[in-house]
C-alpha cells in the first residue's frame, strides 16, 4: 500500500444488526457460491439450511465494496412496460439452530470478487466477537466418479486429529485461491482450528443443479462438527435429479459408456480397499489413476475455471 494512504477498517465492511443469542462458543459455517461450487452444492445447502432451521439475521455485508455486478449481473423482473424488480445478492451472518437444538453461525453468499483481504479481516473480526470455537467450509469440485455410486467427500483441516479418519487421496497440488481456502488457512494460521468438507461431484454434472452434492455436504457437516440439518428435501430432489439422469442415459449410448467405464474403474478400487475415485480421461483397462494423476485433473479444472475468471467480462 502506498505511503500516506489510510488503511480501511475491515469493520466498517459490516452491519451488525443483533448479536447472537447463544454464548457457547459456537461453530462458524461459511459457504460461499461460486467458484468453486461444482453443481451448486454449496449454494444449495446453504439455501436448505436456510428454509429448514430456525434462523436469525445477525450480520450483513456492504455488496458493493466487495462484489463486481458486470461478472454476476443482478437478475431483474420485466413486467408488461416496466420493471418490477431487482435481485441484489447479499452476504450474509445468520445464527441457527439445528435440528438438534444446537446453535451454530452461517456465512454465506457469493465468493466475493474484491478486497479478500480486508473481508477475511472481517470475518476474523466477527468470529473472534462472537468466540467462535470451530470454522468449517463447504465446497465442491468436479471429480472423475459416476453418479451411480455414493459420493465422495475430501476432509481437510488446519489439524490432523480435525480430520481423523478421513484419508486423502490428493498429494501435493497447486490451485487456484478461493475464498473458503483462503478463510480455512487464515483461521488456522491464527488460532482458530478449521475444517474443508470438498464433496467430490461427477465431472459431468458440474454444471447443474446436483441436489446430491448438497446432501453430501450436510452429512460431511455432521461428521465434522456434530450439526444436524434435516435432508429429507435434498433426498426427493436427487432422487427426481437421478431419474433425469438415467432418462439421458437411455438415449446416449456414448454417454452410457463413459458411466459404465467410470462404474468399472470405481468398483475395482472399492474391491481393493481404496476411496479411489476414477478419471474421465480413463486409463487402459485394469489400471487405476494413482493419487498424482487425479491431483492434476482436479488441478487441471480449477486453473481453467481461473483462466475463465481472467477473460474480460462483457461491457469491459
Amino acid at each position: 500500500m502506498s505511503k500516506g494512504v489510510p488503511v480501511r477498517p475491515p469493520e466498517e465492511l459490516y452491519s451488525i444488526h443483533r448479536d447472537p443469542g447463544a454464548t457457547n462458543q459456537p461453530v462458524l459455517v461459511h459457504a460461499f457460491s461460486g467458484f468453486v461450487d461444482a453443481g451448486a452444492g454449496v449454494r444449495v445447502a446453504a439455501d436448505h439450511i436456510l428454509k429448514t432451521c430456525e434462523h436469525q439475521l445477525i450480520a450483513t455485508f456492504d455488496v458493493d465494496e466487495v462484489l463486481d455486478y458486470r461478472a454476476r449481473r443482478p437478475r431483474m423482473s420485466f413486467v408488461m412496460d416496466h420493471f418490477a424488480s431487482v435481485d441484489i445478492p447479499q452476504i450474509t451472518l445468520h445464527e441457527v439452530t439445528d435440528s438438534a437444538g444446537t446453535p451454530f453461525l452461517l456465512l454465506v453468499g457469493p465468493e466475493p470478487d474484491y478486497q479478500w483481504q480486508r473481508f477475511i479481516q472481517a470475518v476474523d473480526g466477527l468470529a473472534r466477537r462472537f468466540e467462535v470455537r470451530l470454522a468449517v467450509g463447504l465446497s465442491a469440485i468436479p471429480w472423475p466418479a459416476p453418479h451411480t455410486r455414493p459420493m465422495g467427500l475430501t476432509m481437510h483441516g488446519s489439524e490432523p486429529e480435525l480430520i481423523s479418519g478421513h484419508a486423502s487421496v490428493i498429494g501435493e497440488i497447486e490451485v487456484p485461491g478461493h475464498i473458503e481456502a483462503m478463510l480455512e488457512f487464515h483461521f488456522g494460521q491464527h488460532g482458530i482450528p478449521s475444517i474443508g468438507v470438498t464433496a467430490q461431484v461427477p465431472h459431468y454434472l458440474v454444471q447443474y443443479e446436483y441436489p446430491q452434492a448438497a446432501q453430501a455436504l450436510l452429512g460431511g457437516l455432521t461428521m465434522a462438527c456434530g450439526l444436524l440439518i434435516p435432508s429429507q428435501d435434498l433426498a426427493e430432489a436427487g432422487a427426481r435429479a437421478s431419474k433425469e439422469i438415467e432418462d439421458q442415459l437411455a438415449g446416449n449410448e456414448e454417454f452410457r459408456g463413459v458411466v459404465a467405464a467410470l462404474e468399472s474403474q470405481y468398483d475395482q478400487g472399492t474391491a481393493a480397499g481404496g476411496a479411489m475415485r476414477t478419471s474421465s480421461d480413463l486409463p487402459p483397462s485394469g489400471q487405476m489413476p494413482t493419487g498424482e494423476e487425479i491431483a492434476a485433473q482436479v488441478e487441471q479444472f480449477l486453473q481453467g475455471l481461473s483462466e475463465d475468471d481472467d477473460r474480460p467480462k462483457d461491457g469491459d
